[in-house]
């Protein structure tokens, strides 16, 4: 079962940082609770800091530089022995091009678009709740999304 945290620390390799201009936002608290943990040697802090130390993949502006950036640090990674950090090096490795599209675009690529057809989607699959097939809900998906004519039916609603 994934924990919590793994699923977190998944999700913040999807996107950029969102950070202010000096850091992560935390407390004094947090902050000394962090500098705590980062001193022991638990597989969970340096998860932690891979994940830390992959946001700096965000900043470059080269794909050139970022795609030796992502080389070295999946290396890295890979040499780690945390497998759920060895699965995401291997996805990102696997996704490499895709990945690097970002900076070839000069990440003006909008995910707007993709929103847009899952929230299609997503409101297709709720009317056909009643279905009892699967490819009767693919056909759904298919004239939403496609906006594919639909086929005249011989009987006529009042």
């Amino acid at each position: 079962m994934v924990s919590y945290a793994l699923l977190l620390l998944y999700l913040s390799f999807k996107q950029p940082p969102r950070f202010s201009e000096g850091g992560p936002n935390l407390t004094e608290n947090q902050v000394v609770k962090l500098k705590e943990l980062l001193g022991s040697k638990l597989k969970s802090v340096k998860s932690y800091l891979m994940k830390e130390d992959f946001q700096q993949f965000w900043t470059y502006q080269s794909p050139v530089w970022a795609e030796k950036f992502l080389d070295a640090w999946t290396k890295r990674t890979m040499y780690s022995r945390i497998d759920p950090m060895k699965k995401v090096a291997r996805m990102l490795r696997k996704h490499q091009t895709l990945v690097l599209n970002w900076f070839k675009a000069d990440g003006a690529v909008s995910g707007g678009m993709v929103e847009g057809f899952n929230l299609k989607a997503k409101l297709t699959m709720r009317k056909a709740y009643g279905f009892r097939n699967v490819e009767t809900l693919q056909t759904a998906l298919y004239h939403t999304l496609g906006k594919l004519p639909e086929p005249k039916i011989n009987h006529r609603f009042c």
